[in-house]
């Protein structure tokens, strides 16, 4: 998890510097756009992972899925990204609701890994002897 936080800030803080520099008018740095998109794909990767995790771990202990708010959490945690990811693959200049999607995405993607991550420890404490 602390990865895909890490991946989040690293997009967060591209993702301005992109935002910034295009109001400016000035030109982006040619690594800045596939950093970013590398960043993305590598956040999508981890989030997948850690269902594929959270989905085998959690029905190897209990054998069933629903045992806390952390399912619903961590579903609305792969909703989001999927959307970003698909919104930031959908931007151009001519179609800049994609954009808008993207960044609105991205701002509610905080409070969903906000959520997630508070779930998750109270899913930790219960492994823990």
């Amino acid at each position: 998890m602390g990865f895909s936080i890490l991946a989040y800030l690293l997009l967060g803080i591209s993702g301005v510097w992109m935002f910034y520099l295009r109001q400016q008018g000035h030109a982006q740095p040619r690594w800045l756009r596939p950093f970013h998109y590398i960043t993305g794909a590598t956040l999508v990767g981890l989030v997948l992972l850690l269902l594929a995790i959270g989905i085998v771990g959690t029905l190897g202990h209990y054998g069933s899925l629903g045992h806390s708010a952390h399912l619903p959490a961590g579903l609305a945690v792969v909703a989001l990204v999927l959307l970003s990811a698909v919104s930031a693959v959908l931007i151009s200049p001519n179609r800049d609701w994609a954009r808008s999607i993207h960044v609105g995405t991205n701002i509610t993607l905080f409070v969903g890994l906000l959520w997630v991550s508070l779930t998750g420890w109270d899913v930790v404490q219960k492994y823990l002897p």
